[in-house]
């Protein structure tokens, strides 16, 4: 089958070209972002292969079809990017990965957490310049902490039992309750409760139009003042803006971010040689108690060798029936928003 890969970077490329050494599919890497600009370099091929930044909105789609586009294939467990119904429409058949590597995010939520506690980066920073001073640099025993979990899907459960190794109490909140959960003592609770409850707050939540800007200005106000945010999910389930008023009030003590609400415009790229244009991005990244990655929690060799993994299990299938057991459909977008769940969240 014939492949436009879009948004390829040389790492993509190694584990993709070593999942099929004998090149049983035709790809052709676009470094380019799909999007209406760059539909057009899809002519020619049966499917396209995406990322979670690449455009696949109605026109990206029609222009899809036009070209002879049959098939999506997405490198990644969200599919918010994608407009399913106009998909269904122009019979476009979208399939995503589900699952690759929870633990990779996880332990990238824990990792932010620890810093931020310790002040890691700031400590980092100081000892190359010769300066060892501990002043700034207190932080304090996460044991005995409450850590509250918004969404308890694969990679809430991992984190959890990386906090239950760390002594942590664990809240939860997620309109479905695993039956791990309650092996690792976690409680469930409002999400007003959980808000008002948690020295640590952790995302795992897909987006849906129920976690859009789920922690907005009226969920900061309920937290604990000084309380660690922490999202590694999708950057719309954060009000940017908000939290930024409640790092200036103090009520948020540390923000760790891997994602972000316009990191399509930033994120995969370098730009250490260009002024960013997002005055709420730049605000961001003058407090002290912030971390920013840039959708990096992912990325380890293990989630990567799973994505082309399952990618060309996709296609084999779709090419042999037309059909694939990770196929993702308009109804999909009913099912979502009554839980705060995904096969990797």
């Amino acid at each position: 089958m014939k492949v436009a890969f879009f948004s390829a970077k040389p790492y993509e490329r190694e584990f993709f070209k070593s999942t099929d050494p004998n090149g049983i599919h035709a790809f052709t890497y676009f470094e380019a972002r799909l999007n209406r600009e760059t539909a057009s370099l899809a002519h020619g091929h049966v499917a396209v292969c995406a990322f979670v930044n690449d455009r696949l909105d109605e026109p990206v789609l029609e222009q899809l079809a036009d070209e002879g586009v049959r098939y999506i294939v997405l490198r990644s467990a969200g599919f918010n990017h994608v407009d399913l119904d106009a998909a269904h429409r122009l019979k476009i058949k979208v399939a995503r990965v589900p699952a690759y590597s929870p633990y990779a995010v996880a332990e990238h939520a824990v990792a932010l957490m620890m810093d931020l506690n310790r002040k890691i980066h700031r400590a980092y920073a100081r000892v190359r310049e010769g300066n060892f001073a501990l002043e700034g640099l207190m932080g304090v025993d996460m044991h005995g902490l409450t850590a509250g979990i918004i969404g308890t899907g694969r990679i809430g459960l991992c984190t959890a039992r990386i906090l239950k190794g760390f002594g942590m109490n664990l809240l939860g909140y997620d309109l479905y309750e695993p039956p791990e959960a309650k092996q690792l003592g976690i409680e469930y609770a409002t999400l007003e409760h959980l808000l008002t409850a948690s020295d640590i707050i952790t995302l795992h939540c897909p987006l849906t139009p129920d976690t859009h800007h789920l922690i907005d200005a009226n969920a900061i106000s309920l937290m604990k003042p000084g309380a660690m945010l922490i999202n590694t999910s999708r950057g719309e389930v954060v009000d940017t803006k908000a939290v930024i008023e409640g790092l200036k009030s103090g009520k948020i003590g540390n923000l760790g971010l891997d994602v972000y609400e316009e990191e399509e415009y930033l994120f995969f790229q370098d730009l250490s040689d260009k002024v960013i244009q997002d005055d709420v991005f730049s605000r961001l990244l003058t407090f002290p108690n912030v971390i920013v990655t840039g959708h990096q929690a992912f990325f380890t060799r293990n989630a990567m060798e799973a994505i082309a993994r399952v990618t060309f299990g996709n296609l084999d299938e779709l090419e042999a029936t037309g059909k694939c057991a990770n196929l993702v459909s308009p109804e999909s977008h009913w099912v979502m928003p009554e839980v705060l769940r995904d096969d990797n969240f």
